[in-house]
């Protein structure tokens, strides 16, 4: 690995800031997130996964429209935004890989008590998890997929307003 110029690095980011942070955000031509898809090895697995240990609710389950025999599922991650999968059956995808281009996590917000809770759930269950910050846990699912609970209200990061 090369060594890193991380002066260099910070003067990159600060004119990047500079140029293209605008002082009055416009609105955005976006409603908003409707669903993430990610790929599920076990449907079963996945719900009990996600419905039981992190409570989120099960919204629908049906036929994925792209491929016969798959499914596509939807979890409510609360706010109007979903957490959608597909199974591939047959398809033999293999194990969930971070790649550049790739999805590197999930961050979903939660309260500080349910954070604490979720928190207390992921042990219980041996669920092998990292904590940051004091307001973040970063762990995989089933499938391998990175998540991160964020006790920080939607719109912020550690404390700073970044919506």
């Amino acid at each position: 690995m090369s060594e890193i110029d991380t002066a260099a690095l910070a003067a990159k980011h600060e004119r990047i800031k500079q140029q293209y942070l605008i002082p009055h955000r416009p609105p955005s031509s976006a409603r908003g997130l409707h669903h993430f898809a990610l790929l599920s090895s076990d449907v079963e697995q996945t719900i009990g996964f996600y419905q039981d240990l992190l409570e989120f609710p099960l919204t629908e389950i049906f036929e994925n429209r792209d491929y016969k025999g798959s499914s596509h599922f939807f979890f409510d991650v609360g706010n109007g935004n979903l957490l959608a999968f597909f199974d591939f059956p047959g398809l033999d995808l293999g194990p969930y890989q971070e790649v550049l281009g790739g999805l590197h996590h999930i961050a979903i917000s939660v309260d500080p008590v349910t954070w604490e809770r979720l928190r207390g759930k992921l042990e219980m269950a041996g669920v092998p998890h990292q904590i940051e910050s004091g307001a973040s846990i970063y762990f995989r699912d089933p499938d391998g997929a990175r998540l991160e609970l964020l006790a920080d209200h939607l719109g912020e990061m550690y404390g700073s307003r970044v919506m």
